[in-house]
């Protein structure tokens, strides 16, 4: 039987320890690719979201909030001094609650890439979809009012698209 010294037997261990690690840890995705794709994803949506709605998305916040009616969207500007901010959003939202009355969703469609859900049942239904455009202290909103099931689903999947998409971390829930 052949003797095997302690350094020997030690850098065995060693060697199939880390060829071990080494195996594990090349299985495993890069934990930054994916937070790095989903990051650079939302700064992209972001700017072309400020090229479509006029205003810089890190000097604003979005909310996006379901109610038993139907929901609403505010947005403000972050500085309560940034006039100029506010009254971008208001020009925005202004028309946003006109377009979206006609049955109009390219605005969203042109943030995101993609036709957000929700949309195509919003524009079929909207006589039965009431959009009413309101200015708030640092920015505007538009309070989206249904009695209609079908109508308020649809108002439901769209504003929880958003609530995702921007990251706002607003309810999925009913208020």
């Amino acid at each position: 039987m052949k003797r095997i010294s302690g350094r020997s037997l030690a850098a065995a261990i060693f060697g199939t320890t880390c060829a071990v690690v080494l195996l594990v840890t090349a299985q495993q995705p890069a934990p930054t690719d994916e937070h790095e794709s989903k990051h650079e994803a939302m700064e992209h949506m972001n700017e072309r979201g400020d090229k479509v709605m006029g205003f810089d998305h890190t000097k604003t916040t979005h909310h996006f909030l379901l109610r038993s009616d139907g929901g609403a969207i505010q947005v403000a500007a972050n500085d309560a001094a940034d006039k100029e901010s506010r009254d971008q959003i208001r020009r925005h939202l202004r028309h946003i609650a006109k377009m979206f009355s006609e049955g109009n969703f390219a605005a969203p469609m042109l943030v995101h890439e993609t036709n957000p859900p929700g949309t195509a049942a919003m524009k079929q239904l909207k006589e039965k979809i009431k959009y009413e455009f309101g200015e708030t202290e640092k920015g505007a909103e538009i309070r989206i009012w249904t009695s209609d099931t079908e109508a308020l689903n649809a108002v439901y999947e769209f504003l929880r698209f958003q609530i995702k998409e921007h990251v706002t971390g607003d309810p999925l829930t009913v208020e």
